[in-house]
């Protein structure tokens, strides 16, 4: 394993020996509302989520009779660390970081229970238009990239390596800028290209910075990119909580599965004040036409399987972690009944 992805496991490691040491209370004792209170720490704020944020917005986790406090954690290293620590109930991140922690023996670990997206949410951003884009004009060429170990950046090498180059010899990965900040280095004239999440992505070309050229959700196929996890000792304990919350999360998975990108980007606006509606119904339409969100939230075997093999490829994983482990659809089965 590399070592950027074993220095962060050690991290997380040390902050789940913290539990109990300043994080909130154990328990779903219920709220002034009468609901039970539950902490999600989501890895970033985007529209790519847009599903849970129509269930926010349409109090599909009110009806459940949940009261949904959301706190963004700016990276999963973050997300996961609130989880074991106890100071988030349910985390929202690439899945790979639950592998990470049940790798380096966290014996309370975490579990996923179910799946939002099937697609990756970045985008491939060129500081020129161009026009009939291959992957081969990468070579040689310097691209502002993510965190090694993180979703983002092993999808882009995925693909790089799908066809045929070389991420360490055939080109330049900046690797150094931080999560959220590379829109602004690849303004600021940094890069050739950068990989880029939304809102950035469409900001750049707003602003004639940059061109879209690609979609890494295309052409890395059906990858199981972000999911919901808890505590293994926390579901064993709230089996009706996460049931609950399953449910609501359903709820907006099957909202925009029947609607259209301005009905969803409506409903959805108020959760990203100071963006235009047009640029948020942009988005949604970007994201819903490569079909990023599943119409269920089962994590399958099959889509483990294919993280895996990503990480292994990544060099981010030595042997592999049982599926029954890490997994649990019971809930994600029951929310489609």
């Amino acid at each position: 394993m590399k070592k950027a992805g074993s220095l962060l496991l050690a991290a997380l490691l040390i902050a789940a020996t913290l539990v109990g040491c300043g994080s909130k209370p154990e328990g779903t004792a219920s709220s002034s509302s009468g609901k039970t209170p539950v902490v999600l720490n989501e890895v970033a704020h985007s529209i790519f989520y847009a599903p849970m944020y129509v269930a926010i917005e349409e109090g599909y986790f009110a009806q459940e009779g949940i009261d949904l406090t959301l706190v963004t954690g700016f990276g999963a290293d973050k997300t996961m660390t609130a989880l074991l620590t106890g100071e988030a109930d349910i985390g929202f991140m690439g899945s790979e970081s639950t592998i990470y922690t049940y790798k380096e023996g966290a014996t309370d670990y975490a579990v996923n229970f179910a799946q939002l997206t099937q697609r990756a949410g970045n985008f491939l951003v060129s500081r020129e238009p161009i026009e009939n884009f291959s992957w081969d004009m990468m070579i040689g060429k310097e691209v502002l990239g993510g965190r090694a170990g993180g979703m983002p950046e092993m999808v882009f090498e995925y693909i790089l390596k799908k066809n045929d180059i070389d991420p360490v010899n055939d080109l330049s990965i900046d690797q150094s800028i931080d999560f959220g900040s590379t829109a602004a280095a690849f303004s600021g004239g940094q890069g050739d290209f950068s990989v880029e999440f939304e809102p950035h992505a469409t900001s750049l070309e707003q602003k004639g910075d940059g061109y879209v050229v690609a979609s890494l959700g295309e052409d890395s196929g059906y990858v199981p990119y972000t999911a919901f996890s808890a505590r293994k000792s926390y579901i064993e304990k709230n089996p009706e909580v996460i049931e609950a919350f399953t449910r609501a999360l359903q709820k907006g998975m099957d909202y925009v599965q029947t609607h259209s990108a301005a009905e969803i980007a409506k409903v959805i606006a108020p959760q990203f004040e100071g963006t235009e509606l047009a640029t948020i119904e942009t988005i949604v339409n970007r994201y819903a036409s490569q079909d990023t969100w599943k119409a269920d939230l089962i994590f399958t075997e099959d889509s483990f399987t294919l993280l895996e093999n990503i990480l292994e490829e990544a060099g981010e994983l030595d042997d592999r972690v049982p599926y029954a482990d890490l997994v649990d659809t019971t809930y994600a089965e029951k929310a489609l009944q």
